[in-house]
């Protein structure tokens, strides 16, 4: 089963680990992506979150069938990301997987964040201390990026 969920609400680690969890599973294996106070020197005092929901959402379920084509005894996948505000501290995605044996369920948590940074149209911007600055970030592994297409070969 796979449980996916864009939302404005803080996100619930332990919920989404007992989602997933599954009696014929002695692995659940999770990812909590927080917001950091700090990039590249300058002080981040909160992250903002916007996505295009539909596609985020279908993008998400193409994601969550690569990972069961990879790892066939993955159980349950769930992929929760925050949208709006999100200060510093607090979780910004969390991808919780769960398998019979922990081998599966962790490689296939870290495929799917970073693939969910590459092909989840999901925008971010960073609000910085001081001025009240802020800048849209963009994810270096973003496939549709001008970043990644000047450094790849596509």
């Amino acid at each position: 089963m796979n449980y996916l969920k864009l939302t404005f609400d803080k996100l619930d680690v332990g919920g989404l680990n007992d989602q997933v969890a599954h009696e014929s599973c002695g692995a659940v294996s999770l990812f909590v992506g927080t917001t950091r106070d700090n990039f590249e020197g300058k002080t981040v005092v909160l992250l903002e979150y916007e996505a295009y929901e539909a596609m985020a959402i279908k993008t998400m379920n193409l994601l969550c069938e690569e990972v069961r084509a990879r790892w066939p005894d993955v159980v349950n996948i769930g992929i929760h990301h925050r949208l709006g505000t999100v200060p510093v501290k607090e979780a910004s995605v969390v991808i919780a997987i769960s398998s019979p044996h922990r081998k599966s369920s962790l490689e296939a948590v870290h495929f799917t964040i970073d693939e969910l940074k590459k092909s989840v149209p999901v925008w971010k911007k960073e609000l910085y201390d001081g001025e009240g600055s802020s800048e849209w970030k963009e994810n270096s592994e973003c496939t549709w990026s001008k970043k990644y297409k000047d450094n790849h070969i596509l």
